[in-house]
């Protein structure tokens, strides 16, 4: 970046409900979907909206330079006496004049803290679906993330998996997290990065060209005693 690009601190991020995005923002919305995956399917994203009820969207002026879809939910978990706090992230796009700077992870935490739930928050879970390694990166980082190639998912995995999944409604293989698509792919994405192998290994079971998807699960700040 020049001297002259922008930063964080020169755009403007607004959250609000998915039902209420007009028809020039949802044009916007769509704009950028269409930049950010090849054969990008508008219906795949629109269905997303009847679940995960934020948006936050980044704008520069006139320009959408991101948006970030989530819900936040407090539920009963497996395993767990208490009700804990679920975080669904959904698809986030970011137009490529305004990535590696931070934006993705700022318009996802943006989305989440839409209910207000994340303010009471000791700990949480992050849950999402990745439809390329890439994005499982920014899981797959933490000890707590599953799943992980070449480690066996244990029960209490597999019953959170399958938790998880009620909440959208979803169809999951628990044994590899594997989220069945419908038939049609969300799009192809746009990603300029190189993957590796072992990263490739993570989603041999995943056939995008059904729809399908990888559900990544992450506890943060620390996971609970026995995960």
């Amino acid at each position: 970046m020049s001297t002259n690009d922008p930063n964080l601190g020169d755009i403007d991020i607004r959250v609000i409900k998915t039902e209420a995005l007009d028809h020039d923002e949802l044009g916007m919305v769509h704009q950028l979907f269409d930049l950010s995956y090849r054969q990008a399917n508008h219906s795949y994203l629109e269905k997303s909206f009847s679940k995960l009820r934020y948006i936050a969207l980044a704008k520069i002026g006139k320009t959408l330079a991101g948006f970030a879809v989530a819900e936040t939910v407090k539920i009963h978990l497996p395993r767990l006496a208490d009700p804990q706090i679920v975080v669904l992230a959904g698809i986030c796009c970011v137009h490529p004049d305004y990535r590696r700077m931070g934006l993705f992870t700022k318009l996802e935490v943006s989305a989440a803290e839409g209910s207000g739930l994340l303010k009471s928050a000791k700990r949480l879970l992050m849950c999402g679906r990745m439809a390329h390694p890439v994005s499982y990166r920014t899981i797959g980082k933490f000890p707590s993330a599953i799943p992980k190639y070449g480690i066996p998912l244990s029960d209490w995995h597999k019953d959170m998996g399958l938790k998880v999944s009620e909440l959208d409604g979803a169809t999951i293989d628990s044994e590899t997290l594997t989220v069945i698509g419908d038939g049609s792919p969300c799009g192809y994405p746009n990603i300029d990065c190189e993957v590796t192998e072992k990263e490739w290994l993570l989603f041999k079971t995943v056939n995008r060209n059904r729809g399908d998807t990888l559900l990544g699960i992450v506890w943060v700040p620390d996971a609970p005693e026995g995960w």
